[in-house]
């Protein structure tokens, strides 16, 4: 943590989680999306549809509540990915001057996710270790020793409050270790395109929305991104901008 750079926060002008290119973009060229890599990582019991895609499974326990949930694709989850290290938070300190490919790495570096209690990590929203921390306190140790991992990885910087905060928390752990580095691909130099949308019918007209994912998905609207005719927030269950994936 006394490694980290201290700066003033940058403005947040101009982020957009699209500067983070392709959401769940598979880095590791393993034929899986990185959702489903995390969600293979830390959930038990899991049923899966392939070799790739996670039908369901439990998150026992929640490292932020310390509850256990269900995860079901599609159904009703109270499952996120979280970026440990917002991608918000990444944007104001340091991340805006970087490459879009070393963005997308960041976004998908396992290092960087965790699943986690949803509701938890939209309380979170892009809070930085001054602002949130996990309720759960047993776990706090843990989280904020990955952040300062990938903020050393990446080499981002804090804030004068995000480092004194940190101190705070690891004054209780000061023998923790940092979480290794993990491993990603190089994401590409050139610039990233997004794979072909498949053939779907034409798209609801604007002011229509769907009751739920059934729904869209049995007019083949499925996925549906933010900006899209018939795109709710409450079908967006990661709040990623893409709904019912």
């Amino acid at each position: 943590m006394a490694r980290l750079t201290v700066k003033g926060r940058a403005p947040k002008t101009g982020y957009t989680r699209a500067q983070f290119g392709q959401a769940w973009f598979d880095t590791d060229r393993n034929g899986c999306d990185t959702r489903n890599d995390i969600l293979r990582r830390d959930l038990h019991s899991r049923q899966m549809a392939n070799a790739c895609k996670v039908l369901a499974g439990t998150l026992a326990p929640d490292p932020y509540t310390g509850t256990s949930i269900r995860f079901i694709y599609g159904g009703g989850s109270e499952v996120d990915i979280d970026h440990v290290v917002a991608l918000s938070d990444a944007w104001q300190k340091g991340a805006a001057n970087w490459p879009t490919g070393q963005r997308l790495t960041l976004a998908n570096d396992p290092l960087n996710l965790l699943a986690v209690d949803a509701a938890a990590n939209r309380s979170k929203g892009d809070g930085d270790a001054a602002t949130w921390l996990p309720p759960n306190k047993s776990f706090r140790c843990t989280y904020v020793a990955r952040q300062v991992a990938v903020k050393g990885k990446y080499g981002l910087w804090v804030t004068a409050a995000e480092r004194n905060a940190m101190a705070r928390v690891l004054s209780a752990c000061p023998t923790m270790a940092l979480p290794g580095p993990g491993s990603v691909a190089a994401a590409p130099s050139s610039p990233l395109q997004p794979a072909p949308a498949p053939v779907q019918p034409a798209p609801p007209r604007a002011g229509v929305y769907y009751a739920n994912c059934a729904a869209a998905r049995a007019a083949g609207a499925a996925p549906i991104h933010r900006g899209d005719p018939g795109y709710s927030t409450k079908l967006d269950r990661d709040g990623d901008g893409i709904a019912c994936e």
